[in-house]
């Protein structure tokens, strides 16, 4: 029977049955690998269209994404794959966390009962193309953010990956613009190492700000120079300034009879990349700690994975749930600032010090225009400079009644920073809020080393960062945040996680 029926269907008198239509199908040879896994057949179909179309590679998705996929119904698992299959993926390096991220975007959409639009404008891929081939940088492209260079080409710079202080915020941007027309007006400042462009994968477009990173401290300097308040568009300039990264915790609720190595070795159990732990104590009582402290972690990265673990609720401390926060980012004083300072800090002092000890001890070295301690810490105003320099050199480290003290040259406080400050949130939305700081100087250490101008009474008035005046300095957590909102401050977006703090 089968025999006649195929004679007939090459004569063509054979009667017409729709399965034969499947015969015509083509598929991969990963069809049945996807079948296997347990995707619905429809789904595998068309996953097996986009491998077939050499849009993407069975190789190029994990487990991991089709994992993500079969947790979708049937209907919801082929939209996603056809936005991934109408998505650009020229620049995405990354295409299995690139549908993992088409698929986590496709449930917020669904949770917000917004659908795709079709009439977001994306960037105008010729003008990419020409930018990259005249630059030779690379381009990868993933839900969050468009990421250009990092590294550069060795054309542009062969030398190994920027420091502190590289790095600029730009704000303001249009939200339809892109690489095509923000590496122009950057790269004159000098080679650029990297630009994150921050991109909202519900709408398609920018969310306002990037993140430029520059071969040199220099060129990131020139860059807020030339480009701060650009007119990138008609009637729409950007904001441009110096970002300061961010690797520190404030950390609450520390046993006071806790010492810094055990606090180490308790920290560094729980989290990665700890390199430092910074710890105050009592001025009355040398053995016990304020009852906080601060963790210095490698860089941003991993205090944040270690502030998101400390925060779950699910790590305990000495079987204590701990109080964690970042600590605000202290920007270095200007070098030619710094160099004409005449006002040493000393910290680590006995309770048995007195104003009458320390203008003994110092004014060996030089004529004091004054002396004013508070609590454990002093600041030394020389008439001179020079006076400050010997006093450092010869007195750091050294024994006074019973301590060893520590000093350093006190920073001043900036007379003419600019008051609008722009702290960026980011985890869990891209969003940021907009600071009027003020006179209020925040910082991590306690005091921060600044000083005010102590006139008036006795008592005296320490501007110190972190510190409150004529009195010990508060701890740095939760509470800091209510205090800033004290100066002022318009809301702008969902609160996320601090990350960064820019000063324009």
């Amino acid at each position: 029977i089968s025999g006649d029926m195929a004679t007939e269907h090459i004569n063509g008198n054979g009667p017409e049955d729709p399965m034969d239509t499947s015969a015509a199908v083509t598929h991969s040879e990963h069809f049945q690998t996807l079948l296997e896994a347990g995707l619905p057949q429809k789904v595998a179909e068309k996953l097996d269209e986009i491998y077939i179309a050499g849009l993407v590679s069975h190789s190029d998705l994990d487990d991991r994404a089709i994992e993500a996929l079969k947790e979708f119904n049937e209907e919801g698992a082929l939209q996603v794959l056809l936005q991934f299959k109408d998505s650009d993926l020229s620049h995405v390096q990354n295409k299995s966390a690139f549908l993992c991220g088409v698929m986590k975007t496709y449930r917020q959409r669904e949770k917000q009962g917004t659908k795709v639009s079709d009439t977001n404008k994306g960037p105008d891929e010729a003008k990419i193309k020409a930018l990259l081939e005249r630059t030779g940088y690379t381009l990868d492209v993933t839900t969050g953010q468009r990421k250009y260079g990092g590294p550069p080409p060795e054309s542009a710079h062969s030398g190994t990956q920027p420091t502190i202080g590289t790095e600029i915020f730009v704000g303001k941007i249009p939200r339809d613009l892109f690489e095509d027309e923000l590496i122009p007006l950057f790269e004159k400042a000098g080679p650029i190492w990297d630009l994150r462009l921050m991109m909202d994968p519900l709408s398609g477009l920018n969310r306002g700000y990037a993140f430029v990173t520059f071969c040199t401290k220099e060129a990131a300097q020139q860059a807020v120079k030339l480009c701060n308040n650009n007119e990138i568009r008609p009637g729409k300039h950007i904001g441009v300034c110096i970002s300061v990264a961010n690797n520190r915790l404030f950390v609450g609720s520390i046993p006071k009879s806790k010492t810094k190595d055990q606090i180490v070795e308790e920290f560094a159990k729980v989290t990665e990349g700890l390199n430092d732990v910074i710890l105050y104590h009592q001025p009355d009582d040398k053995k016990k700690n304020r009852g906080f402290c601060f963790l210095e972690y490698e860089d941003h990265k991993t205090a944040a994975q270690a502030r998101r673990r400390l925060m779950s609720g699910k790590v305990k401390v000495w079987g204590n749930v701990v109080t964690v926060e970042w600590a605000d980012p202290i920007e270095d004083p200007d070098p030619e600032v710094m160099a004409k300072v005449k006002v040493l800090f000393v910290r680590n002092l006995a309770t048995t010090v007195s104003e009458e000890i320390l203008e003994k001890a110092f004014s060996q070295f030089g004529k004091l225009e004054r002396v004013k301690k508070l609590k454990d810490y002093a600041f030394i105003h020389f008439e001179e400079r020079d006076g400050a320099v010997k006093a450092l050199a010869d007195l750091n480290g050294k024994d006074l009644e019973g301590e060893h003290i520590e000093i350093v040259f006190a920073k001043p406080p900036d007379q003419k920073r600019k008051e609008h400050t722009l702290v960026i949130y980011y985890e869990d939305y891209y969003d940021y809020y907009g600071y009027d700081y003020h006179s209020y100087r925040g910082g991590y250490d306690d005091p921060y080393y600044g000083y005010d101008d102590f006139q008036g009474s006795g008592r005296g008035r320490l501007g110190a960062r972190g510190g409150a005046r004529g009195s010990a300095a508060p701890a740095r957590g939760r509470g800091a945040i209510t205090a800033r909102g004290r100066v002022g401050f318009s809301q702008r977006g969902s609160l996320g996680t601090i990350r960064r703090k820019f000063t324009f």
